[in-house]
């Protein structure tokens, strides 16, 4: 059982010395599918002992040129003053999830400190339902409690209800809202984006044989490099602040798609360290 991030030396994973710091939040409590979020923080951080630390795209080991830092679990009640704290002292948190309803919480705090702020939300999922089961902060809420902090860019978007769609109609958001089948220009969805950006990677935006393990898995969804090249090009014209990757619920004996979510995170490292 890993511990830390890659399992890297203490050379390169010291708080004080490290750009980004990796927040492990188990949150799980309105999971209304499959369950087991909660184990998602460790199962990356077990998966990610096994990348191979030098990045062949790239040409650099990301660990060596920033340093990654990985804290002890937090709660999602916890997760507004611990973000702040890494804000303030200039490093970038990666929060592992958990369920989707920590993202509020994380945005809350990445907002007091850049109010130019805007989120990319990769999901298949709209997430905003104003309840769901009576739960104004379900998963299935996330990204309409986002909207009361700042803008939504939405890609990946393949399953919405009759509510979230005509919310989004009203609200103005359709227009920042890109369906799977209809993404034509990444370009478009990130000019959309203001300076300062918040990442919020829900896992089941991948395709569902790509990610099974996920509570609510959906076809139709991004391939591993339609996903990179959009990271790329928001990392090269954007500044990405924060970042969370939500929603893997891991399967006993499989764990390639532990492995997928623990790389997709060390290649964002690696594109916001060039």
């Amino acid at each position: 059982m890993s511990n830390t991030f890659l399992e890297i030396e203490p050379e390169y994973s010291r708080y004080n010395t490290s750009k980004f710091v990796v927040v492990p939040c188990p949150h799980e409590t309105s999971t209304s599918y499959g369950k087991g979020t909660k184990n998602g923080p460790q199962a990356i951080l077990n998966a990610s002992y096994n990348i191979e630390n030098f990045d062949e795209e790239l040409k650099f080991e990301t660990y060596k040129k920033a340093g990654i830092h990985t804290m002890t679990p937090c709660s999602a009640g916890r997760l507004p003053s611990t973000i702040n704290k890494i804000l303030k002292d200039k490093k970038t948190p990666i929060v592992l999830g958990g369920e989707h309803s920590i993202t509020p919480y994380a945005v809350e705090a990445v907002f007091s400190n850049f109010p130019k702020l805007s989120v990319l939300q990769f999901d298949a999922h709209a997430d905003l339902r104003d309840k769901y089961h009576g739960n104004k902060n379900s998963h299935a809420c996330a990204m309409r409690r986002t909207l009361e902090i700042c803008p939504v860019v939405q890609v990946g978007i393949r399953n919405i209800s009759p509510e979230e769609y005509e919310f989004a109609q009203k609200s103005g958001q359709i227009n920042n809202m890109h369906f799977a089948n209809q993404l034509e220009s990444v370009e478009k969805a990130i000019a959309q984006l203001s300076e300062y950006v918040y990442i919020t990677f829900d896992v089941d935006a991948f395709d569902s044989s790509v990610m099974p393990s996920t509570g609510t898995p959906e076809p139709g969804g991004f391939f591993w490099y339609e996903v990179l090249n959009i990271l790329k090009l928001v990392a090269k014209n954007k500044k990405v602040v924060a970042a969370d990757f939500v929603e893997l619920m891991p399967i006993k004996g499989f764990s390639a798609p532990d492995f997928t979510v623990a790389k997709l995170i060390y290649k964002l490292m690696g594109y916001l360290s060039r």
